[in-house]
């Protein structure tokens, strides 16, 4: 069973072009149900049934796992049983019959522009100021996940048409305009050196994720920010504003990089609530609370 799982991550990898971190999400999940199984003598995928899945989801539930990341596991599991049955080494997906767990929609954590310029100020101009500025420049700039940020290199900056070539989900590439601000910091930032990975650790070699969510959530707690900050928090601050700014919701898609409009709706709602304020601040029939 283990030897099925591995082919169908790398199936994943090689020809659906999963991002990695999904790649890694659904191995974990397919390993936790692998424990499961074993635990209930099941040795083969054809033993599966819809009430033993339906079992391990309730184990799940019982563990106080949400329901987004059941729907998770949900999915890595009819995705491998799917894969199976197309390569006619398994003749039913047991996991069809499944119900998927609703999620109560909620409206994603973001800045305001005063806190953002107070994440930009300096703070003590270490060897890694410019460096730590440039990042945030880029992601609230770009919008970005935190996973393309780490990936760039050097080339994909077009300083002199201000333009960033970002590899998203699905290892597809966008362009992106880069503001003033972020043009700035980057030329400031890259002038120093050459390397090919665009932001670098102590050692010279290519930052990583973890470093990054423990930098911004750092630089945070310096400036007074009462809320914890992480680098998604500044790709939904950019979606925001920029939606705001702009009231096109095609272009706030294209500049987030979704497949499809629905996961960019949320920020319609962002929208709205920053409508009501106004509203209840400014308009004479307001109803004042």
């Amino acid at each position: 069973m283990k030897k099925q799982i591995i082919e169908f991550i790398s199936y994943l990898k090689v020809e659906r072009n999963y991002a990695l971190n999904t790649q890694q999400a659904y191995q974990r999940d397919l390993h936790q149900l692998i424990i499961f199984l074993n635990v209930q003598k099941i040795s083969t995928w054809s033993q599966l049934t819809s009430e033993m899945l339906n079992l391990f989801m309730m184990q799940l539930r019982h563990k106080n796992i949400c329901s987004r990341s059941i729907r998770r596991y949900m999915s890595s599991i009819r995705g491998l049983l799917t894969y199976l049955v197309n390569q006619e080494q398994l003749k039913h997906n047991c996991a069809v019959q499944l119900s998927t767990p609703k999620i109560a929609q909620t409206l994603p954590e973001t800045l305001n522009y005063d806190q953002l310029l107070q994440l930009l100020k300096p703070q003590g101009g270490t060897r890694f100021e410019q460096r730590d500025i440039t990042i945030i420049e880029v992601i609230y700039s770009c919008g970005l996940r935190v996973s393309e940020l780490v990936s760039l290199n050097v080339e994909d900056v077009d300083l002199a048409q201000g333009f960033l070539s970002i590899t998203g989900k699905g290892g597809k590439t966008r362009h992106t305009p880069l503001g003033t601000s972020a043009q700035e910091a980057i030329h400031q930032y890259v002038s120093e050196r050459q390397s090919a990975p665009l932001f670098v650790n102590k050692n010279g070699e290519r930052i990583g994720v973890r470093s990054v969510q423990n930098m911004i959530k750092k630089r945070a707690l310096n400036a007074g920010i009462k809320v914890n900050v992480y680098p998604h928090m500044l790709r939904h601050a950019a979606a925001t504003h920029f939606l705001q700014s702009s009231h096109d919701l095609r272009s706030t898609q294209e500049f987030l990089g979704h497949a499809g409009i629905k996961s960019t709706q949320v920020y319609t709602h962002l929208d709205f609530l920053e409508l009501s304020k106004v509203y209840d601040q400014c308009h004479p029939r307001a109803k004042k609370t």
